[in-house]
């Protein structure tokens, strides 16, 4: 992937720092609840380019900096001034992420309200670590709108179809309690300990094999609905690249010498 230079509004809005093979992308617009505006979206897209093309970044987290606020959705006062079509990156969809191609996992640590886009943001990473105070929406019918930005697609894999179609059609938010209890959330914790906990997990997953990791998340993405022959035969692939590489060869050596493996990514 082509790497490009930072959006220079970039720090503003969204912070972003690497550490440990974790990537914390970081949500700051606390007087807007962090809905997305264009600056958000230029920098979210820029972003998520960085975390696929950095060989040292294994996962990244999608937070807030706020407590108590995830992120609103799309700012309407943007939208209202005529930059509604900011919002949407050409390639990445709504707020630079939505619809982005991306080969590293995201989890998205929300406490607080994400609701309509912001909910959507969430439902795009692979996973969600949830507050006990956090609430999840898509409240666009009540305005005459619908989920454009992957929440009818995705709330209906994540949720069993007659919650989902609930939640899509009344626009009513759905608790924490709810989401743990249907697997929308990986887990739901106190709001103090959030992002300890969401970064205790990024970490245990950086700590495994690249290619390993690449090669899982991409079956996984594809077993969604797919036929089985089909996926057997990726699966197959998928085994013999993974097989053949540096690391399933540092794996068990690293074992035997009862040391930490040292991936190369190969």
């Amino acid at each position: 992937m082509t790497r490009t230079s930072a959006p220079e509004d970039i720090g503003d809005v969204v912070q972003y720092k690497v550490s440990g093979g974790i990537a914390l992308v970081t949500l700051n617009r606390p007087e807007s609840r962090n809905a997305v505006n264009g600056a958000v979206a230029r920098a979210l897209a820029w972003i998520v380019g960085e975390v696929d093309a950095n060989p040292d970044i294994a996962v990244a987290v999608l937070a807030s900096g706020t407590p108590g606020i995830f992120c609103a959705g799309a700012d309407l006062a943007e939208i209202a001034r005529g930059g509604g079509a900011d919002l949407v990156h050409p390639h990445n969809g709504f707020g630079g992420f939505v619809r982005a191609h991306r080969s590293k996992p995201w989890i998205a640590a929300v406490d607080g309200a994400a609701m309509g886009g912001g909910f959507e943001l969430a439902l795009a990473c692979e996973m969600i670590v949830a507050s006990d105070r956090a609430q999840f929406g898509l409240p666009e019918v009540k305005r005459g709108l619908m989920a454009m930005a992957g929440g009818a697609i995705r709330l209906p894999r994540r949720l069993p179809r007659a919650l989902a179609i609930e939640s899509l059609l009344t626009g009513d938010p759905i608790s924490a309690e709810l989401a743990a209890a249907h697997g929308l959330v990986n887990r739901v914790v106190a709001a103090d300990v959030l992002n300890d906990t969401t970064i205790r997990l990024a970490g245990r997953i950086a700590r495994n094999a690249p290619i390993a990791l690449r090669e899982s998340l991409k079956l996984a993405r594809a077993a969604d609905g797919g036929d089985d022959a089909a996926l057997w035969e990726a699966s197959d692939a998928a085994m013999m690249r993974v097989v053949t590489s540096a690391d399933a060869r540092e794996g068990p050596l690293a074992f035997m010498e009862k040391r930490e493996p040292r991936w190369s990514g190969h």
